[in-house]
């Protein structure tokens, strides 16, 4: 094995590593490799924004992974797509950018993680934005992601959604990432001029001229090395080869909520037992590891309605050769689009001070097809709108399966396994049937198609929502920071507790779930975490 040095080794070209990429090699004073298990993100099914359905099934891009059953979804095993290509999950998302409410953050600074509080971070996501509004007291502008309104692109049946917020007295809200969330609105994507934002063309492409950074992909991360409880780097395999690297500095894990906790236990960190189990030599018992594991989950409502969809259009040649030469020549059009247009954050139960429901208005209906390797319209004008609750309560976990780094990790999700939830999701499927029933939505809508009208009784509801609910894939803390090593795995600098030079900078170290979509805020710690990094050296 060939060892080479670099000041900083960053394992995962996901949401979080593409920014530090970019941050730490800036002022030029420090070499960085970044190492990621996938290909090149440079293919039109990830650069053009209604390319997320050919992506979300292709394992060229996508680690594809499979949740154990679970009797929460009725016995279900969930699919998880997570992205295994430059630029993480970010180049095979749906792109909506939220970054969830003020009192999510504030309720991190009151667990004691001081420095996390909205009035924080506000100003790192911030940085990271160039949003098409301009900048503001809660914006960005020139920063290298996106934000984008694609109003003159969006399918007009969503005003129907709107007016049926005005009839039913509910708020609109033009800007879900501002001062309050709360409303019915537009989605902002991370799109910039048509094509898609990902934190790799946000932040990695442009930061790899730069001779003090290197970038390897293709490459499996096995395991971390260690002298004592000092990590010094990593080894890798690429094109059957071994490679052990070495870092000056740290050693910075940002491979997501899924990878990072596999990799820790795989290098002996984590719990001993388990650990000890795999026949793996136990270099830190870190009982937090792998643990805390939360999810949103959504349940679509699909109707047939009376107006062309995109279910009409985007499943006739003629209109996507059309909407082709559009697209080619102006970046404009339905392709220059993402699946959610608009959506929502209510109260849907009483004696709530904020919202509790995240709601999703997409002009198509779509379903798995081919044994859920492909995704398809459904053969009728048709429009879905999905509840999904903000702050689960319910905890999961992620273990191994065994000591050879290839093998999938076992993630036991624990869906709806709390009163709290099951209340927050039959709330939020009862609204959407509200929603439904308003005089407007009532004169679009020709059927129910699913769950359909028999589906009335609080039992009926449940049952569905178990049977039909899927994972909106945002899995987050399975590494989570806190205060200590008997709660948590790193500290308020993302420091691992107990292990000197190693750092988690992912959606593995969320203290809690946010309120929404995770991508906004996995960017806005890793423009923190470069900050602290920096400011140490």
């Amino acid at each position: 094995m060939v060892a080479e040095t670099f000041d900083f080794v960053i394992v995962g070209a996901g949401s979080a590593g593409c920014v530090l990429a970019n941050r730490l090699t800036e002022d030029g004073r420090f070499s960085v490799l970044v190492i990621e298990a996938g290909g090149s993100d440079r293919r039109p099914w990830i650069q053009i924004p209604i390319g997320y359905a050919k992506t979300f099934y292709d394992a060229s891009v996508n680690w594809k992974y499979d949740a154990e059953k679970d009797a929460g979804v009725a016995g279900r095993a969930l699919y998880w797509p997570r992205g295994k290509v430059i630029g993480g999950s970010s180049s095979i998302n749906a792109m909506v950018y939220i970054r969830g409410q003020r009192e999510d953050y504030d309720g991190w600074a009151a667990r004691g993680l001081q420095g996390w509080s909205y009035d924080d971070v506000l100003p790192y996501f911030r940085k990271s934005e160039d949003n098409s509004r301009g900048a503001d007291a809660y914006h960005g502008a020139g920063g290298g992601l996106a934000v984008s309104d694609i109003g003159r692109d969006c399918h007009p049946v969503i005003e129907h959604f709107f007016a049926a917020a005005r009839e039913l007295g509910l708020p609109l809200n033009n800007d879900f990432n501002g001062a309050v969330q709360e409303g019915v609105g537009r989605y902002q994507f991370n799109i910039r001029d048509g094509v898609r934002s990902s934190a790799s063309n946000a932040f990695l492409r442009s930061a790899m001229r730069r001779p003090n950074l290197t970038v390897i992909s293709e490459a499996l991360v096995t395991a971390l090395t260690f002298d004592g409880l000092r990590a010094t780097g990593v080894t890798f395999r690429r094109q059957g080869n071994l490679r052990t690297v070495t870092a000056r500095r740290e050693v910075i894990l940002a491979a997501g909520a899924v990878n990072t906790p596999q990799l820790m236990m795989l290098s002996g960190l984590g719990p001993a037992g388990h650990i000890a189990d795999h026949g793996i030599p136990v270099r830190a018992d870190l009982p937090e590891v792998g643990r805390n594991l939360r999810d949103h989950l959504y349940c679509p409502y699909f109707y047939r309605v009376r107006e062309r969809t995109l279910n009409d259009s985007l499943t006739s040649w003629p209109w996507l050769a059309r909407e082709s030469v559009r697209y080619a020549l102006s970046r404009r059009g339905a392709l220059a689009t993402s699946v959610n247009h608009a959506g929502a954050f209510l109260r849907t139960r009483p004696g709530l001070d904020r919202p509790n429901m995240q709601f999703y208005f997409m002009p198509m209906s779509i379903e798995s097809k081919k044994g859920g390797t492909k995704i398809g319209f459904h053969d009728f004008s048709g429009v879905t709108i999905s509840a999904s609750p903000c702050r689960p309560t319910s905890s999961g976990n992620l273990s191994l399966r065994g000591a050879d780094p290839a093998l999938a990790p076992r993630i036991v999700p624990n869906y709806l396994s709390t009163d709290e939830d099951v209340a927050d999701m039959l709330s939020g499927v009862r609204f959407i049937r509200q929603l439904a029933a308003s005089k407007t939505l009532s004169a679009l809508i020709e059927t129910e198609v699913e769950p359909g009208a028999p589906v009335t009784s609080e039992a009926d509801l449940i049952a569905d929502f178990r049977a039909r609910s899927n994972t909106t894939f945002h899995p987050v803390g399975t590494c989570r920071m806190g205060l200590g090593p008997t709660d948590s795995v790193v500290d308020r600098r993302l420091r691992v507790h107990g292990v000197d030079r190693l750092r988690i900078v992912d959606a593995s170290v969320f203290p809690d779930m946010i309120s929404g979509n995770t991508n906004a805020t996995c960017i806005m710690i890793a423009e923190k975490a470069a900050v602290e990094i920096l400011a140490a050296t």
